[in-house]
């Protein structure tokens, strides 16, 4: 084989290196996020507040955490975490894992969506620094329901992080104090390639794209923003007022009564008889 037949070979091996292709799990993972963030929006009783959700400084969707337990319980669940960047968009989603135990009387296996909103910047600096507990490192709250539900705080006004789950039906807000969010290196780099960080990805500063897939998430939290903002803008805007007459207008005409004829009368006739003659 020729030099030049070697290094345009070289050159292919190369390129094709740096593909963007994510795995097939990582794919599906994104898929499982994408839909478990469409039915929690679909659903208004369940949905994430407009105001909640247009004021998030982050979204952590884990599709099918497993939450398994005899007297020692544990949960386990991958998920993908997209940020709001500082123009309003969300960022290319980042690869996480949920861990978790408790301990009590408790027995079975069940499968959970959980969904997560974060509402300052320190939880986030914490997962992208390491590892983060949740309710250690920042308080976190179950979540209000509804569209128009008030989410201003939590009773003790101090909820950076508001949880969902969904075991069975509707979402509904759940605590989720000790379990531990960390970033899955692996996944992220399958997806973007070697030696990533979640701060490049974030930053869209990443080896090489993601896939479709992986980018439908970011794509769904961009609609689901958009119709919470239009939503919480026609809400707000003022009602319509009648419109007022204009200030020199001529005062309507009075009516005036039917003019009618005047009376008339005609005299009776004389009831007293004539004398006899």
């Amino acid at each position: 084989m020729s030099r030049p037949i070697r290094a345009a070979l070289g050159i292919a091996l190369a390129l094709a290196s740096t593909a963007a292709v994510a795995g097939p799990q990582e794919d599906a993972r994104a898929q499982n996020a994408v839909r478990v963030l469409t039915d929690i929006q679909a659903i208004p009783e369940s949905a994430i507040p407009d105001k909640l959700f247009d004021e998030a400084r982050a979204v952590l969707v884990v599709p099918d955490a497993i939450k398994a337990g005899l007297v020692i319980g544990g949960r386990r669940g991958h998920g993908l975490l997209s940020i709001k960047t500082a123009d309003g968009t969300w960022s290319n989603p980042a690869f996480v894992t949920l861990t978790g135990g408790s301990i009590g009387f408790q027995a079975g296996v069940q499968s959970a969506d959980i969904v997560l909103v974060f509402r300052s910047e320190r939880g986030l600096e914490s997962i992208v620094n390491g590892k983060f507990t949740l309710g250690a490192d920042a308080g976190v709250a179950a979540g209000p329901v509804g569209r128009n539900a008030s989410a201003a705080t939590d009773g003790e006004m101090k909820a950076e992080i508001w949880s969902w789950s969904r075991a069975r039906g509707l979402f509904a807000g759940v605590a989720l104090d000790g379990a531990v969010l960390s970033i899955d290196d692996a996944a992220d780099e399958s997806v973007y390639g070697r030696d990533t960080t979640p701060r490049m990805i974030f930053e869209s500063r990443a080896p090489q794209a993601p896939s479709p897939d992986v980018v439908s998430f970011r794509d769904a939290l961009e609609e689901a923003s958009a119709t919470a903002r239009a939503r919480r803008t026609e809400s707000d805007a003022p009602a319509a007022s009648p419109a007022a007459a204009p200030m020199n207008a001529p005062a309507p005409a009075a009516s005036t009564p039917a003019t009618t004829a005047p009376a008339t009368t005609t005299p009776l006739p004389d009831a007293t008889p004539p004398p006899v003659q």
